[in-house]
C-alpha cells in the first residue's frame, strides 16, 4: 500500500465520532476511493460504499427520497445487516453524480446513527449547481497526486534518511554528497513517474517506464472524455487548452498566451474554462502579481498566468517520443526547467501554498513568490548548472521596499546559503510546508475593567 499523507488526516478527523461528514475532493485517479477504503476497513466494523459510477443505480435508488428517514429506509432495503448504528461507516463515492446528497448530508449527519464520507471529481466544477451546502456539517480535504515525499518512501527511502534531509533542510546544512546523488537520481525519476498512484504501482511491480506511459496515456484519456463529456458543444475549448498546455509552458517566458488558442481570444471568454481545469484538478494557474508585497492577492492580476499540468508524470506523458530516456540521459534538447517548474507548483499547491509569479520589466521575473510566516518568499527553479545566476531575485531583495528578508533558490546543487540567498537541492520542495494553526488556540480578553 501506498503511504499517503491524508490517512492521517482522515483519522484525526474521526478520532471522537465529529458531528459532521469528510469530502474528498481531487482530480480523477488520485487515490481518493482507494486511500477511504482503507481507512474504513481498518477502523469501522461495518462498511458501506455507494460508487455512483461503477453502480448508478444507486442514483436512481435514492433519487426523490423526500427525507432522512427514507434515505436511511432505502440503504436498509439495499445493504440491510450491515447498518449497524454506531459502528457503520458510510462511503458516497464519486458524488458529483448524485449532486443532492451534498445536500443532505447536513440531515444524516444530524440523525446521528451513522458515520459518513464522500469522494468526488470534478466538484468544484458543480458546487454552484448545489442547492444549499451543507456548511457546519462537512469539512473538505482536497487530494492531490504523490508528492516527492510520498514518493520517496514508496521508493524505499527510509524515514531516518528523510529526517536527516529535513533537518538538514532546517538548519541549512549541506547534504551528504552520496545521499544527495542518489536523491537526485531518484528525483529525476519522479519527472517520469509522477504521482499518480496507478503510474507509481506500476513502476514499482515493473520497473518497466513503457508500462507507466501506457498508464498515464489511459488517464489522459480519461481525462480527454471527462472533458468532453463536460463541454460536449466546445463552447469552452477544454481539450484545446488542455493540450497546449505542455507546449505553453515549453515557451521562453512559460505564460499561456491566449492568442495560441484563437487569435482573436480575449481572457472574460474563456474565463470558465481554466477556473474548470482548476476547480477539476487537472492544472494549476498560476497568476502574476503586480509587485511583491503581502498580501499578495491584493497586488494579483486574473489575466495573466502560466498554467501548470496536475501531475508532471502526465506532462512527461504528454511531450511524449521518448522523453523518459531523455531526462535520464540530461539531453539538453529538453526544457528541464519547465518540468521543474511543474514539479514545484505541484508540490507547494499541495503543501497548501497560493502560488504567484512576479514579473517586471525593471526587475526581471520571478518563477514563484509565496507568503510563508507572514513575509514574501521569492523562489527561483534552476534545472541548469548556471544557477548562481538569478538578476530577478538579486534585483528584489535589494529593494528596502518590498521588505524581502530571504529568498530561496531550488537547484541541483547541495545546501549553500550566501547572503540573503539559500541554495537547496530541488528535491527539497517537499520539506517546504504551509504552518497550520495548532490544534487549540484560545485566546481570553480581559474586559473586566469595562464592568
Amino acid at each position: 500500500m501506498l503511504q499517503r499523507k491524508i490517512y492521517k488526516r482522515i483519522e484525526a478527523f474521526y478520532k471522537d465520532r465529529p458531528k459532521k461528514a469528510l469530502m474528498i475532493t481531487g482530480a480523477r485517479q488520485v487515490g481518493k476511493s482507494f486511500i477511504v477504503e482503507e481507512f474504513c476497513k481498518a477502523h469501522y466494523e461495518s462498511f458501506i460504499k455507494l460508487d455512483f459510477i461503477e453502480n448508478p443505480e444507486y442514483i436512481s435508488a435514492l433519487a426523490g427520497a423526500g427525507n432522512t428517514e427514507e434515505i436511511l429506509l432505502r440503504l436498509s432495503a439495499l445493504f440491510g445487516d450491515q447498518m449497524i448504528p454506531g459502528k457503520t461507516m458510510i462511503f458516497f463515492d464519486e458524488v458529483q453524480e448524485c449532486k443532492e446528497l451534498i445536500t443532505q448530508i447536513k440531515y444524516l449527519v444530524q440523525e446521528g446513527s451513522y458515520d459518513y464520507i464522500l469522494s468526488g471529481s470534478l466538484l468544484g466544477t458543480v458546487f454552484r449547481d448545489i442547492a444549499s451546502a451543507p456548511v457546519g456539517y462537512m469539512d473538505i480535504v482536497q487530494m492531490y497526486p504523490l508528492d516527492f515525499e510520498e514518493f520517496a518512501l514508496a521508493n524505499g527511502v527510509g524515514a531516518n534518511v528523510l529526517d536527516a534531509l529535513r533537518r538538514s533542510f532546517e538548519t541549512k546544512t549541506p547534504v551528504d554528497s552520496f545521499i544527495h546523488e542518489r536523491m537526485m537520481q531518484l528525483f529525476e525519476l519522479y519527472l517520469i513517474v509522477g504521482g499518480m498512484p496507478a503510474a507509481v504501482s506500476t513502476y514499482l511491480e515493473t520497473k518497466n517506464l513503457r508500462r507507466v506511459a501506457d498508464e498515464q496515456n489511459a488517464i489522459l484519456g480519461l481525462y480527454r472524455r471527462d472533458i468532453s463529456k463536460y463541454d460536449a458543444q466546445d463552447r469552452l475549448y477544454l481539450n484545446d487548452i488542455f493540450d497546449l498546455i505542455p507546449s505553453e509552458l515549453n515557451a521562453k517566458n512559460k505564460r499561456f498566451i491566449l492568442k495560441n488558442l484563437n487569435e482573436k481570444a480575449r481572457f472574460d471568454k474563456f474565463y470558465d474554462s481554466f477556473l474548470w481545469l482548476k476547480n477539476a484538478g487537472v492544472a494549476l494557474p498560476v497568476n502574476v502579481v503586480d509587485e511583491p508585497k503581502v498580501p499578495l492577492l491584493l497586488s494579483k492580476s486574473q489575466n495573466l498566468f502560466k498554467l501548470f499540468l496536475g501531475d508532471v508524470g502526465l506532462l512527461a506523458a504528454q511531450y511524449g517520443g521518448e522523453i523518459q530516456l531523455q531526462i535520464l540521459q540530461h539531453e539538453t534538447a529538453i526544457n528541464f526547467g519547465s518540468i521543474y517548474e511543474n514539479v514545484a507548483a505541484e508540490e507547494l499547491t499541495a503543501h497548501g501554498f497560493t502560488l504567484y509569479y512576479y514579473n517586471s520589466k525593471k526587475f526581471g521575473e520571478l518563477d514563484f513568490v509565496i507568503e510563508a510566516g507572514g513575509k514574501v518568499l521569492p523562489i527561483e527553479i534552476k534545472s541548469g548548472k548556471d544557477y548562481y545566476r538569478h538578476n530577478a531575485m538579486d534585483n528584489v531583495l535589494k529593494q528596502s521596499d518590498y521588505d524581502i528578508e530571504e529568498g530561496y533558490v531550488f537547484c541541483g546543487g547541495n545546501i549553500e546559503q550566501i547572503d540573503k540567498i539559500t541554495y537547496f537541492p530541488i528535491y527539497m520542495l517537499m520539506f517546504l510546508q504551509k504552518k497550520e494553526l495548532p490544534e487549540s488556540l484560545i485566546y481570553k480578553l480581559d474586559l473586566s475593567g469595562l464592568q
